[in-house]
């Protein structure tokens, strides 16, 4: 069922000759940006804006609308899916659960980056993941306010705008750039991690939307991130456009990212292997 779904184009007999699935889930996420989002872009009113844990994580109307919507076409285009989304899982946390299970997984973050999008600034995006299995198959990142669509899908390459993207290697002896978790928002252990790269060499700097952070990596704009929370709908579309764009990821255990969770944190993405090993040595020099 899901390799015929990441098929090219449709094959059922009512399909062909129609756009493949993955076209169509490309269209279900812009018309759900278009729908919920950009209508309310820089219109928020204070009732539109909800704290959840605290001041820096906030939950907009935009949100919610968003992943009700995605969450309707995206398993009407694949039967018997779930959707594993932020704005659920806040609501009941046991949805998380279904990353393990059987059916096919749509993992939703409708806006990620949404304290930019309260402020009004465009550094924020739509996140959606396909996984099976605990494997992340497809995934497509849509900055509307930018109308960037960054799309990948395991074993095929990735592209910003049907253009392919290759994240290449940072030029010998280059400050790398990294994008890395607020250390004022973790553990002591991870703290003191993150506290690691702030040395000769790297130039981190506290990230933004973490699904920007990400492609920012994949087009090369960056060389790599650090985090040290593993929530799936933050790290699974980017993680997937990072690999296929040619990068490299791993926790801090040396092993790959797991979207189940346990993971040895922090993690990194980066352009490259050396990049990603730099990376990871500097992180367990604060350990």
């Amino acid at each position: 069922m899901i390799d015929d779904f990441l098929a090219e184009k449709a094959e059922t007999a009512g399909n062909a000759g129609n756009a493949g699935h993955l076209s169509q889930v490309e269209a279900a996420v812009r018309a759900a940006a278009a729908a919920e989002i950009m209508p309310r872009y820089r219109q928020l009113a204070t009732h539109d804006i909800i704290e959840k844990s605290g001041p820096h994580d906030l939950v907009t109307t935009a949100d919610r609308l968003a992943e009700e919507h995605l969450t309707e076409s995206l398993t009407r285009l694949l039967p018997g899916s779930v959707v594993v989304g932020e704005e659920a899982v806040h609501a009941d946390p046991r949805v998380y659960d279904a990353l393990g299970g059987e059916a096919p997984v749509w993992i939703v973050d409708p806006v990620d980056g949404t304290r930019q999008f309260v402020h009004g600034e465009p550094g924020f995006c739509t996140l959606v993941a396909l996984a099976h299995h605990g494997q992340v198959l497809a995934s497509w990142t849509y900055a509307a306010a930018m109308d960037e669509m960054a799309i990948a899908v395991r074993g095929r390459g990735a592209t910003l705008n049907g253009k392919p993207l290759n994240a290449g290697s940072p030029a010998p002896g280059a400050v790398l750039k990294v994008a890395m978790s607020h250390p004022d928002f973790t553990s002591d252990a991870q703290k003191r991690a993150l506290l690691g790269l702030r040395t000769e060499g790297i130039d981190a700097r506290a990230c933004g939307s973490a699904g920007l952070e990400y492609l920012a990596v994949a087009c090369g704009a960056q060389d790599a991130v650090a985090f040290n929370w593993e929530f799936a709908w933050d790290h699974a579309a980017g993680l997937l456009l990072v690999t296929e764009a040619g990068g490299a990821q791993a926790t801090l255990s040396g092993a790959d990212f797991r979207i189940t969770g346990g993971n040895d944190l922090p993690f990194t993405a980066a352009r490259d292997e050396a990049t990603k090993d730099r990376i990871l040595a500097a992180l367990r020099t604060g350990v």
